[in-house]
């Protein structure tokens, strides 16, 4: 009787074209123009040479120490400046106005930067102007009080600077931030499941819909029926998010880590989230179908929201500020999980947030058992 159910339920439920469109069509959508946007952020973010140049005047021509920094830090792929020279400041300012270059150095009794805009590039342009000129003036000042450091190589060790803080990363990968767009996506995608577990909960109670009626007055347990379409529509739910992460792998070249296994866990554990999300909403709410897809749809994306779906930063500025509401969030604990993947090489942030889904996931079925049982009906 079970698998028979199943079955039928399942049918019912996969020929409902406007879930199945939300729950599998739409996340795919949204992924591919999260592609077509996010494609060359990363790249942006990348640092680019400036364009700058320096005035070929007598003093630049004179002043070999200045001549010799400028230049090396404008050769090799790492070099910070696309240096011209200009033979007159006139043709500098040219250059500036016609936008060729970000601004201009012009050499002198001290170190003068011209630029037409603030911006990032003028301020690492304001940053070695200032640089150069305290790091000139310590040095003749030396010169001028020792002049034997220009024999011992004094002066030499002047300009290197050593860092002592040294960057150690969380794990192997590199840091990507453009993934937290599509691993918010797919937990999206697993909390839309939750309209599968409200439909299923909305099919048993005989005050909301005909199809429910007959459903009660059926020689079958209710709780059996549920259980049954619950499962149905758990393997729908599971069955979308892996057509999802398929979609973002093989087509958009999203990456998830070494650890297959784990993602697709944690797509089974997402799926299981999000329909027992919503049969617990749809048996707490006793108002019509109307209502429950309203809340149903403000947590989710609210959630989305705060786990940075639609601005970054907010994952980090809840983190920071109300750090309660990022384990409370399952959007957030759905994102984390699959970022802890793909960045962590331990698997302790992982685990702390699959813990808290498997809680969830309890919570929400225990509740919604507690409230459908006790649901009964004088007539119908």
């Amino acid at each position: 009787m079970f698998a028979h159910i199943f079955l039928y339920r399942f049918k019912c439920l996969i020929r409902d074209r406007q879930l199945v469109f939300w729950t599998l069509v739409f996340p795919i959508l949204l992924g591919t123009f999260f592609y077509m946007a996010f494609f060359n952020l990363n790249n942006d973010e990348t640092f680019r040479p400036i364009d700058a140049a320096v005035v070929n005047n007598h003093a630049y021509q004179h002043d070999a120490q200045f001549k010799s920094v400028i230049e090396h830090i404008s050769k090799g792929k790492k070099r910070l400046f696309n240096l011209k020279v200009a033979s007159t400041q006139k043709e500098a300012d040219s250059w500036l106005k016609t936008n060729k270059i970000k601004g201009y150095f012009t050499n002198g009794e001290t170190l003068r930067l011209t630029v037409q805009e603030s911006g990032l590039e003028q301020s690492i342009m304001k940053r070695f102007a200032d640089q150069y000129r305290t790091d000139s003036s310590a040095i003749k000042s030396i010169a001028k009080e020792n002049p034997k450091a220009l024999q011992n190589g004094l002066l030499s060790d002047l300009g290197k600077q050593q860092n002592y803080v040294k960057e150690i990363s969380g794990g192997s990968a590199k840091p990507n931030n453009v993934l937290n767009y599509f691993y918010s996506l797919i937990a999206m995608a697993c909390l839309y499941g939750s309209f599968w577990g409200m439909k299923e909960v909305t099919d048993i109670q005989a005050d909301v819909s005909a199809r429910a009626a007959r459903v009660n007055i059926a020689p079958v347990h209710k709780l059996k029926a549920f259980i049954a379409g619950s499962m149905a529509a758990l393997l729908i739910l599971f069955s979308e998010i892996l057509v999802l992460l398929a979609y973002l792998h093989f087509g958009l070249s999203i990456d998830f880590g070494p650890r297959t296994g784990y993602v697709v866990l944690t797509a089974l554990l997402g799926s299981m989230l999000g329909v027992s999300f919503g049969a617990f909403i749809s048996a707490l709410v006793k108002k019509g179908e109307g209502l429950k897809v309203a809340i149903l749809l403000v947590i989710s994306m609210v959630g989305s929201f705060l786990s940075g779906m639609m601005f970054l930063n907010m994952k980090y500025i809840i983190a920071q500020y109300v750090p309660l509401l990022s384990w409370v969030n399952p959007v957030n604990l759905l994102t984390d999980a699959f970022y802890a993947l793909y960045y962590y090489d331990s698997l302790h942030r992982y685990t702390l947030n699959m813990t808290m889904m498997v809680f969830f996931i309890l919570l929400f079925c225990g509740g919604t058992y507690l409230i459908v049982r006790r649901r009964k009906y004088a007539s119908l």
